[in-house]
């Protein structure tokens, strides 16, 4: 209590967080400081003897370091009565990952999901309040975990509170939580501690001893006596603040050394432990000839250490002074015994750690160790924790190829828990010349992935490294090669034209022959792509068809390997039904299993996909699921754009041009063509059709797969429309040949508004263009525009009523759609009929936040709060706590007229 003269504001900091969760708004908060600042002080003084709260605190512990999920696993096991009420898919994830289950891995954010509901379930009962002190030293998944929760924590009868020390990235980990940086006690409050540990200090040393400890109250506390000794007799401080860990841990090792020789080898047993397990701890003492009461008395009695069930040390400090302090042979010692004891318990991963610990050198027998601990944190879903076991191993393999390959296995789980920097670092201390060829082929393929993952340039080149990466399994692992061939065509989809090292005929070249090494799905997808690639169009059709319905057909683990690939094959089909479904299919799964990568990379193919045979608005709802989701596990999602929709939507042309140049200049061809096609588009809604003549011109003669035939359709209204009709011609014959091969409404509906464009009579294409694009589901934006170019040409051969009707549907659409600057142009011939259309106010009129409009999107569109909380990564309780804001900042009280509201939104 003394170490918190002072505190004032950040106990209140803490204590109205604790509030918060007592109202139904809980929160997080991220304490972070140097050593013995005072942040366990401070979590003891106000988390404990809170009214009205169930407080459930746990420590971080170094040893567990490489078990996954072991903290979050420990926080939650006082919960297990409310497990039932989760979500089947939370609840296994939740097994899973506490090792009590057996099945395909979850993604540690899923993992968080659960715990989210766990403790809003809880909460539910009795508002809690999370404390985890030392969160620094929890293993990588269980922090994770953690942070996502306190990120999430909206609308919940739960509060969190993490600690730790500064300087071990926890910052970076949490990011997105609200910090509290502890620093030292301002000048009057830590005069006063000090006075209370030396009562008749001078007040001028008072003041020097104080500035010498940096304000560090547990430096004042404990070296009250040191500092006023001989050091400030000599006035050896310097203006500068002692450094306080080493004085402190100094004055630890003298503590420590006054203690019997037995004591100390206690000591020192438990510091290398760093679970405070007492069993443990006491069965390697005895193993090494201590008693099992007389050293821990010791110890208890110099105010070191309090031995309960757990042991828990005066302060961290302590025990890095008294592991810090001993030679390594005696430290090697105690990891042979708590190596045995841990055996001797079950504790298989304790074990493997301390069985390294005491390895001096190389030696097989504990990598092999460790790599089966790497293995047991894999099949848990802990991919951090498996990536550092793994480079232990390897560290401990002798010289050769496995010491290498195991690397690699390191660098692909770092890759898997999205540590890119972190896979970047092993994969550079491979040497490749050592490898096999499946392991040189598995470093390969990573290198090329993680480019793909952090945007590096050298993406341009990944579609020719998959190459390579295949060739090296060729002859050695069928499937590997298949899965390396699709991958590098997925690769040169998002290069597109600045793909380099490859050509497009190579590319369909080695998929074909590839199809020949193996049978089944992979065999199948590899035909329909190398189709695409080398055959006419008309021929390649069947084939593509029987890989789309294959990929269609997939269940949950085969969609996050191949769903994916299907966005290729439904668009060169112009299947904008199935390509929809197979990546909300895929979107889907991910969500179940908590892929979150192919999570994010599905939801932002839908966001471009919907801009052409789609809507900008359906893209606009992805566009802000990529985001929440991003919001989720701590990224900016501000930095989540689809350049294309901004172009869509009516954004500055200059930012449209300088986001797409980005992005090429990032190796994303795919995403710069996808930004000026839009801004050609965005020319013809404006009436710049020479402008748009010259911006599709430039994609149309450089074709790419099925990327330029949907960019046909707007490239014969901009030659029509800017005296190169001549141009357009040998274009509508190409869109007719492929929706006669295809027998696609969408292709047909397109093809037909093409005709009408460049036909001396218009009128019967036109009408068969808007009957065509109407049909099923439809396609709002082509009908739309098929609508409005048969409006204009009504209007001009002076058909007033006809054109009238026509326009209005036009405008209908594009407004409900999303798309303000093709509204614009049918306002704009409504006024030339001396009609005066409402300017309709946009849905950002309606004074909801991103977040809030999400929600009533999806609940409009009939999800309900438990499907549309496990698609933005909330609690049902914040899903119905924004739906409750939306009501009634929109004056409605049901999702009927939620769904109204939108529409005349």
């Amino acid at each position: 209590m003394g170490g918190f003269l002072g505190r004032h504001a950040e106990q209140e900091r803490v204590r109205a967080l604790a509030g918060r969760a007592r109202n139904g708004r809980g929160g997080a908060l991220l304490i972070v400081g140097e050593p013995g600042i005072g942040k366990t002080a401070l979590l003891d003084v106000t988390t404990t003897g809170l009214a009205g709260l169930r407080v459930l605190r746990v420590d971080g512990y170094e040893a567990e370091s490489t078990i996954p999920f072991a903290g979050v696993q420990r926080l939650g096991l006082p919960l297990v009565e409310y497990l039932d009420d989760l979500p089947r898919r939370h609840r296994r994830a939740l097994a899973v990952a506490a090792g009590v289950a057996e099945g395909t891995p979850s993604d540690r954010f899923l993992v968080g999901l659960g715990v989210l509901g766990l403790l809003a379930r809880a909460g539910e009962s009795t508002p809690l309040l999370c404390v985890v002190d030392d969160a620094h030293l929890l293993d990588p998944e269980s922090l994770d975990v953690l942070a996502f929760v306190g990120r999430r924590l909206q609308a919940e009868s739960v509060s969190l509170v993490l600690a730790g020390r500064s300087a071990q990235g926890i910052e970076a980990r949490a990011a997105g939580i609200e910090t509290l940086r502890l620093g030292g006690l301002d000048q009057e409050w830590a005069v006063r501690l000090l006075k209370g540990s030396v009562p008749d200090i001078d007040p001028s040393a008072a003041v020097r001893i104080v500035a010498a400890a940096g304000g560090n109250p547990l430096a004042l506390i404990d070296l009250a006596t040191e500092l006023t000794g001989r050091q400030l007799a000599e006035s050896t401080f310097s203006d500068e603040p002692l450094p306080v860990g080493h004085h402190l841990e100094a004055h630890y090792v003298r503590q420590v050394r006054q203690l019997p020789p037995d004591a100390q080898l206690w000591l020192l047993v438990a510091a290398a432990d760093s679970t405070g397990n007492l069993a443990l701890v006491l069965a390697a003492g005895q193993a090494l000839g201590l008693s099992a009461e007389r050293p821990v008395d010791a110890a208890e009695a110099a105010g070191l250490v309090q031995a309960g069930p757990q042991i828990r040390f005066r302060h961290p400090l302590v025990k890095s002074a008294v592991y810090g302090a001993a030679h390594g042979a005696a430290r090697r010692q105690v990891h042979r015994a708590l190596s045995a004891a841990a055996d001797r318990l079950g504790l298989v991963e304790l074990e493997a750690w301390h069985a390294a610990k005491a390895t001096l050198g190389v030696d097989a027998a504990v990598a092999d160790r460790l790599e089966r601990v790497a293995d047991i944190a894999g099949r848990r879903g802990g991919f951090s924790s498996r990536a550092g076991v793994l480079a232990q191993s390897s560290a401990l393999t002798p010289p050769g190829p496995l010491r290498f390959a195991r690397l690699v296995s390191a660098a692909e789980a770092a890759l898997a828990a999205g540590v890119a920097q972190l896979a970047t670092t092993y994969l550079d201390d491979v040497d490749e010349g050592a490898l096999d060829p499946v392991a040189r082929g598995r470093l390969i393929s990573t290198r090329a992935s993680i480019a793909m993952f952090i945007g590096d340039p050298a993406l341009v080149g990944a579609g020719a490294d998959m190459l390579a990466a295949a060739e090296a399994f060729h002859g050695h692992d069928a499937a590997l090669e298949q899965h390396a061939l699709i991958r590098a065509f997925e690769c040169t989809l998002s290069s597109e034209r600045l793909a380099r090292g490859v050509t497009l005929a190579e590319i369909g070249a080695r998929l074909r022959q590839g199809s020949q090494v193996g049978q089944g799905l992979a065999s199948t997808i590899l035909r329909g792509l190398s189709a695409h690639i080398l055959l006419p169009y008309a021929k390649a059709v069947p084939e593509m068809r029987a890989a789309l319905e294959a990929i269609r057909g997939l269940g949950t683990e085969d969609l996050l390997r191949y769903g994916a690939t299907s966005v290729a094959l439904s668009t060169a089909l112009w299947d904008a039904q199935a390509r929809k479904e197979c990546l909300e299919r895929t979107v889907e799964a991910a969500r179940d299993t908590g892929s979150l990568q192919v999570l994010d990379t599905s939801l932002w193919i839908l966001s471009l996909a919907e801009l052409s045979g789609g809507t900008p608005r359906r893209s606009a709802q992805y566009v802000e699921q990529v985001r929440e989701l991003r919001r989720a596990i701590g990224y900016d999602a501000e930095n989540v754009i689809n350049v294309a929709l901004l172009a869509w939507i009516g954004a500055p042309r200059a930012q449209v041009e300088m986001i797409a140049d980005g992005a090429a200049a990032m190796g994303f061809g795919g995403v710069h063509a996808s930004g000026v096609a839009a801004l050609g588009i965005r020319d013809l809604a404006e009436g710049l059709y020479a402008d748009a003549y010259r911006r599709l011109k430039t994609l149309v003669d450089d074709p790419f797969l099925q990327v330029t035939p949907l960019e046909l359709p707007s490239f014969v209204e901009a030659a029509t429309r800017s005296g190169h009709a001549e141009e357009a011609v040998a274009h509508v014959e190409r869109l007719e040949e492929l929706a006669d091969a295809n027998g696609s409404a969408w292709a047909r509906g397109v093809a037909q508004r093409s005709r009408a464009l460049i036909a001396d009579e218009p009128q019967e294409h036109f009408v068969a263009a808007v009957r065509t694009l109407a049909q099923g589901v439809g396609y709002p934006i082509e009908l739309a525009r098929a609508h409005l170019l048969y409006g204009e040409w009504l209007r001009r051969v002076r058909r007033r009523r006809e054109a009238r009707e026509h326009l209005y549907a036009a405008l209908e659409i594009f407004e409900r759609e999303l798309a303000p600057v093709f509204a614009q142009r049918a306002r704009n011939e409504l006024a030339a009929l001396g009609e005066q259309s409402p300017q309709v106010g946009g849905r950002g009129d309606l004074g909801l936040t991103p977040q809030q409009m999400t929600v009533a999107e999806m609940a409009a569109a009939g999800q309900t709060n438990a499907e549309i909380a496990a698609a933005l990564f909330l609690s049902a309780n914040t899903v119905d706590y924004h739906l409750r804001k939306v009501f009634q900042r929109l004056g409605i009280s049901s999702r009927r007229q939620l769904a109204e509201r939108l529409v005349a939104g």
